[in-house]
């Protein structure tokens, strides 16, 4: 259940977003996808997850291309975008209880009190969105992509916002979760990628100008470390 990008493009008007991107991120392995901002890895992950068309390219999501069989493709991907849209109005148990019943969820009571204890929102769970602080509310976007048990994740900087005990907490559940599905973590900390990423895509101005897996760092870069790769790659 990979993801699979091939030459993919995104315009906006006269202005390339994605200039024509190829890479794979592979089952059982978390990708960790870098870059400054207005690189690209938002443009990205919108289209991997459904809600952007592409200008041209194709990728595809368990299999399935994303142009050709979208609903089918999302059914498989779990999406905690970057502004990670919530229904602050609701609890937090209620508006899990209505994603649940998007996806038909079966035995949903079960799995909401599952997803509940593995995003450490147990004592949050009977408050108000709004309530919550910004980190809880990470958290309980995080809750509704895992909610469905996706084969593949795509969780755009999903420890914003978290204090460093929460920081712990969520990369170890991502590490978990990485072993079991395919995870595609975009993030701006150097640390959280080492912590939990098992390779690296560096994009740059709508290019990728690294892919390799995290463990041949020192061996293919004559860099002391993945952040001053990064320096070095997207400083121009």
């Amino acid at each position: 259940m990979s993801i699979v990008v091939t030459d993919l493009r995104k315009d906006y008007g006269n202005q390339p977003a994605l200039k024509g991107i190829s890479f794979e991120v592979k089952p059982g392995r978390v990708l960790g996808f870098l870059g400054p901002n207005g690189a690209g890895k938002s443009t990205t992950m919108k289209i991997l997850a459904g809600s952007l068309p592409p200008t041209s390219g194709h990728a595809t999501v368990a299999g399935i291309d994303i142009q050709q069989d979208s609903l089918t493709a999302r059914r498989h991907t779990g999406y905690l975008p970057e502004d990670n849209p919530l229904y602050v109005d609701m609890y937090v148990r209620e508006a899990l209880a209505f994603m649940a019943g998007l996806h038909h969820i079966a035995n949903r009571d079960a799995r909401i009190a599952e997803v509940i204890g593995l995003t450490g929102l147990a004592a949050e769970q009977h408050k108000k969105i709004h309530q919550l602080s910004k980190g809880y509310r990470q958290r309980v976007g995080l809750a509704q992509a895992m909610l469905h048990d996706p084969d593949i994740l795509i969780l755009d900087e999903p420890t914003a916002g978290l204090d460093p005990n929460q920081l712990q907490d969520i990369r170890t559940l991502i590490s978990n979760l990485g072993r079991k599905k395919t995870v595609l973590l975009s993030t701006h900390i150097m640390q959280e990628v080492e912590a939990v990423c098992d390779d690296v895509v560096i994009i740059h101005q709508g290019q990728i100008v690294a892919d390799f897996p995290l463990a041949e760092l020192t061996s293919r870069y004559a860099s002391p470390s993945l952040e001053a790769l990064f320096i070095q790659l997207t400083t121009n």
